[in-house]
């Protein structure tokens, strides 16, 4: 890239950059400073704005940059990722949206301190929260980077790492100044940038080809150096029956892990009405649907026009291929054309990882104040306080969250999503379906089925190839793999219900069968919902 392009691709980071501040600043001077204004934008957006900001949110580094790496460079394995996102919006959709709504105030710690003790249950609620949000969060950051190193030549590591770090200041600035209503707005705008740059890129890609889908799917094939294995399964997860587990496990943690993920929970509370949030769930599923149907045509138009190797040069993982297909459709290197097109992708992927970042340290600081703050006080602060805290809370979790996307800098970004919903399937989806549907349900059971998911998660991913003994993993000069598998779904997700049936069957506690009843009501009715 010349000067002039490089130029005009960091006046459009710039802009979004500006309008994002400005909308940040604007939401500051008006807003009451109340816990629920903070967590929950007041509860005054409309089911299409909330589902436009849900797309917004879903729709990440990990989508746009990761998965169409991956089908660049895997093909139909690389579909696995955009089915898995998809699918798991059906358990969002009829398990979770409403209930969750009737029977939280703005964590997914509400909904199951409701019927149990609370101190406890929070607790770990919040830890396991804490820990799937800063998983996300290194995805995102990974994301940046990647994308600034293309910029800027790719050869500068400061520049990345600079990048990485300018990332964790915004989002802090975007959470602690403006809370969920900013960043709700700054999600929907990413929303509308991100689908309008997938649209036309699809459009272009179709009509480098005439039209013809089948020639896409057959020049991919071609450019691929596997030919029609590069179209059928088992390039990535088909080699061996560790390989074939791998995949089972991902698919698990895909499809289970969205109902557990912090930052999509805390979005049902920011409508009014249970029926609000079914409804914000129809129109993100609409959104993603769509979204995800064009990255399949933009993985595959990667490979044909850009080719596996070109993408694996600029990126071993993959993580370039959008934006270096954006170049090619719009002429090239050094055209006009194509330097235009590049830039305005580059710039709306940046605004896709400023608008997830932002939603997550949202959720996260939230989940440290409101659950961890309060509970370890051991009595309840008053909301200023715990807006307080939850603002210096983002700053301790952007601090983290920078210093693991350093760390994991050469991983691809929707492998690393990957893992967060693992974690999120294993430690929060079990204490949130137990606690919504079975009646003997305890505190034990809760805080086991939390912690029993959790820590095997994190420990199978450090015996892992992902962090050493392999040549891609973070620490390649040590082995230390226990595990052989890259994703711990398959073994950490039944633990976490086995944990929390074990906790309860063990626990002394009676079951209170008239707050079960109460929970009940209140999640399929609505009566006495915040």
């Amino acid at each position: 890239m010349t000067d002039e392009h490089q130029t005009l691709a960091l006046l459009l980071f710039s802009g979004f950059v500006a309008v994002t501040l400005a909308i940040t600043t604007w939401v500051s001077r008006n807003r009451r400073g109340s816990a629920e204004e903070f967590y929950a934008g007041g509860r005054l957006f409309s089911p299409m704005e909330n589902g436009f900001a849900i797309a917004g949110d879903y729709m990440s580094a990990a989508s746009f940059l990761g998965v169409t790496g991956l089908i660049a460079l895997f093909g139909y394995d690389g579909l696995l990722y955009v089915v898995g996102f998809l699918v798991a919006w059906l358990v969002v959709l009829f398990l979770v949206a409403e209930l969750v709504r009737n029977c939280g105030r703005f964590t997914l710690a509400d909904v199951v301190a409701a019927r149990m003790r609370e101190r406890p249950v929070r607790i770990a609620a919040g830890t396991s929260s804490v820990t799937v949000s800063v998983l996300y969060l290194v995805a995102q950051m990974v994301g940046a980077g990647s994308l600034v190193a293309l910029l800027l030549g790719g050869t500068s590591e400061a520049a990345r790492d600079w990048t990485v770090i300018g990332v964790g200041a915004l989002m802090v600035i975007y959470v602690s100044l403006g809370g969920m209503r900013a960043t709700t707005w700054i999600q929907i705008v990413k929303a509308v940038l991100l689908l309008g740059g997938t649209i036309a890129l699809t459009v272009l890609v179709l009509m480098r080809f005439h039209g013809d889908l089948d020639r896409v799917l057959l020049t991919a094939a071609e450019r691929s150096g596997h030919g029609q294995a590069f179209l059928a399964p088992g390039l990535k997860y088909g080699g061996d029956w560790t390989a074939r587990f791998d995949f089972i496990s991902l698919g698990l943690a895909l499809v289970l892990g969205t109902a557990g993920l912090p930052h999509i929970l805390s979005r049902f509370y920011t409508v009014p009405t249970a029926r609000a949030a079914r409804r914000s769930v129809v129109w993100a599923v609409g959104l993603i649907g769509g979204f995800y149907l064009m990255t399949i045509v933009l993985g595959f138009g990667a490979a044909a026009v850009v080719g596996p190797d070109a993408v694996r040069g600029s990126n071993a993982a993959g993580n370039t291929a959008v934006p270096l297909l954006a170049l090619d459709l719009g002429g090239g290197a050094g055209s006009t054309g194509g330097t235009v097109l590049f830039a305005i992708v580059a710039a709306v992927a940046f605004a896709t990882i400023l608008a997830v970042v932002a939603g997550i340290t949202l959720a996260s600081s939230a989940s440290v104040a409101h659950d961890l703050y309060a509970s370890l006080r051991r009595r309840r602060g008053k909301p200023r306080s715990e807006v307080a805290v939850a603002r210096v809370a983002a700053v301790g979790v952007g601090v983290v969250a920078i210093a693991l996307g350093l760390l994991a800098r050469d991983l691809n970004v929707a492998f690393l999503v990957g893992l967060a919903f693992a974690v999120a399937a294993s430690a929060n989806l079990p204490v949130l379906l137990y606690s919504l549907f079975w009646s003997r349900f305890t505190t034990r059971g809760a805080v086991w089925a939390v912690y029993g998911g959790l820590v095997p998660a994190l420990v199978l991913v450090v015996l892992s190839p992902v962090v050493s003994g392999s040549p891609d993993s973070l620490f390649p000069s040590v082995d230390f793999q226990y595990f052989p598998l890259q994703n711990p779904g398959l073994v950490s997700i039944p633990l976490g219900f086995l944990a929390g049936w074990l906790g309860t069957v063990t626990s002394a506690e009676v079951p209170d069968e008239a707050r079960h009843a109460e929970t009940e009501v209140r999640s399929l009715t609505g009566a006495g919902a915040a």
